[in-house]
């Protein structure tokens, strides 16, 4: 079942339940995959090392209700390395040359599902300080990563990390438009 205060900001906004909606728990380091209300699949995921936030450039995961407003890279090979969400033509594989010169780079790898907060004023838009605060404007993405052994472990720079093979999959199972729920 989703969580009560998801359906509450549902309401609120008067916001209809897309298909397949994914909740990421901040405090349980998880992703998890609900089609029609019930819950299918759930993932380990990786977010930001600096907590909860909305700000620009706060290296934090924003909270609230979001979309998938783009996917980007099906087709690529898994452990694609994305650079301004363009695949490099590098693959990313553990014990290569590659992965040891990158070893202390936060790499975008396989695929991205890249977050619209649909909030405004909290998680779209401005504050009412004129922060910027807007989840897509920060390039908040769900992405495989190169740290698969920190996943579990909040350590990302803002966005959501999933192992490669995690994010390969969840990518086949989700749309555009389809939401996304973060929580503390």
């Amino acid at each position: 079942m989703l969580p009560t205060p998801l359906k509450d900001k549902l309401k609120e906004l008067g916001v209809k339940r897309t298909p397949h909606i994914l909740v990421i728990s901040i405090s349980k380091q998880t992703l998890t995959l609900y089609k029609r209300g019930r819950k299918v699949k759930v993932y380990p995921a990786s977010t930001a090392e600096k907590g909860a936030g909305q700000m620009e450039n706060s290296y934090q995961t924003p909270l609230g209700l979001h979309r998938i407003a783009e996917k980007i890279g099906e087709d690529a090979p898994l452990g694609a390395m994305f650079k301004s969400r363009e695949f490099t033509g590098d693959i990313w594989k553990p014990d290569s040359d590659l992965a040891k010169e990158k070893q202390d780079s936060d790499l975008i790898l396989t695929r991205i599902l890249w977050l619209q907060g649909i909030e405004q004023g909290f998680n779209c838009g401005t504050d009412e300080e004129e922060n910027v605060i807007d989840s897509y404007d920060r390039y908040i993405y769900i992405h495989g990563t190169n740290h698969e052994d920190d996943i579990g472990v909040p350590k990302s720079h803002g966005c959501i990390r999933l192992r490669n093979h995690a994010v390969e999959q969840l990518f086949d199972h989700v749309d555009e438009g389809d939401l996304v729920w973060i929580e503390e």
